[in-house]
């Protein structure tokens, strides 16, 4: 490990003293490339600083157990030291592990009402809420792609953009089967029912990571359905788009202009796309993907959201919060970092194996 970190040292003093050559200066692309790899080695140097700052006061305080004067002292300030070297070697291991190229990129969120009739489309629509809720909290913006109403409330899909730095970092344990227990509105009886809606998250594909020949691409257009009021459109301005090769198929509506729809249905087209060539490159690698937290199968039932007893349950990781009100209104803090920290000691325990 610390052979692997003095080489990223050395990589990072390199970079900066690249970065402060003139002839890279002039050059806008280079200067972008080599900031955007400094700021990627950043965080691992200055911990490794840290780690080597806490060895040395190490040293220096055993020597100073070795003098009567000073020996007292010396020996109270030891605990604080080893348990500060644990915490930066555990830290910089974490540092180590492989990054997932995708984690620093904006997220394309799909939802669909599923099993349960209306009152799945409603909790739809309690999910796109919650994440949006989330979003604002982050920092992040939202952009709703498309959506089609539900008759009762919330939607039958929803389809939006989350923009902000390591947005796909934090929402890409989401994808899969999401479960709601309660008594619907819908329900005249007051009795207690089990719905599901999908989540599906993809890392917003960048033209380096994907690029689509435009003779591969069929495009229709057709007006914008919905509940009838302004919001319908009274031109052709929604888009389909379907990829030939792979026949992925994307719709737009929400923007009343084609322009804008077609602009927004081609970064979603992008983003299947490369879903699905990371999919395959995965299983192609072995088990990867098996070892991952999410399998990313809208098929998998991932979390149960118990409203009688105000309760979140994540069943791949067996965590519960009974704070289920609170998850609503967008702290999903918790239950992400629980699922950070299980998939960091996953690849850790892998990485051992």
């Amino acid at each position: 490990m610390f052979n692997r970190l003095e080489a990223i040292e050395e990589k990072y003093k390199n970079l900066n003293k690249e970065l402060m050559d003139p002839a890279t200066l002039s050059d806008i692309n280079k200067t972008t490339k080599i900031s955007k790899e400094i700021s990627e080695l950043e965080e691992v140097v200055n911990c490794y600083e840290e780690y080597k700052q806490i060895l040395r006061d190490l040293e220096e305080v055993n020597e100073m157990v070795k003098d009567k004067e000073l020996a007292d002292m010396a020996k109270e300030e030891l605990p604080r030291l080893n348990e500060e070297e644990i915490k930066l070697k555990n830290k910089l291991e974490i540092l180590l592990l492989p990054k997932d190229q995708n984690d620093s990129k904006n997220v394309i969120v799909e939802i669909r009402g599923a099993a349960g009739g209306d009152e799945a489309n409603i909790f739809a629509g309690d999910l796109y809420r919650m994440y949006c809720k989330y979003a604002e909290k982050q920092g992040f913006s939202v952009e709703t792609i498309n959506s089609i109403d539900g008759e009762a409330g919330g939607f039958t899909i929803v389809e939006f953009i989350i923009k902000g730095a390591g947005a796909y970092s934090k929402l890409k344990y989401e994808s899969g089967s999401h479960r709601v227990q309660r008594v619907p509105i819908t329900e005249s009886n007051g009795r207690l029912q089990t719905s599901t809606a999908t989540v599906l998250v993809m890392p917003e594909a960048e033209d380096v990571d994907i690029q689509i020949d435009e003779k591969d691409i069929k495009v229709d257009v057709y007006r914008s359905s919905g509940c009838g009021g302004q919001g319908v459109n009274t031109t052709d301005s929604a888009v389909r788009m379907t990829h030939l090769p792979t026949g992925i198929v994307v719709t737009c509506q929400n923007e009343r202009s084609q322009i804008k729809n077609r602009e927004r249905a081609l970064k979603v087209l992008k983003a299947r796309i490369y879903e699905a060539k990371m999919q395959e490159e995965e299983a192609k690698a072995g088990n990867e993907r098996k070892n991952k937290i999410g399998t990313g199968d809208r098929a998998e039932k991932i979390r149960t959201y118990n409203y009688p007893q105000n309760r979140v349950t994540d069943h791949r990781i067996n965590f519960t919060t009974k704070q289920l009100d609170r998850v609503m209104e967008g702290d999903l803090n918790e239950i992400i970092e629980a699922l950070i920290s299980e998939d960091q000691r996953r690849k850790l325990a892998g990485d051992e194996d």
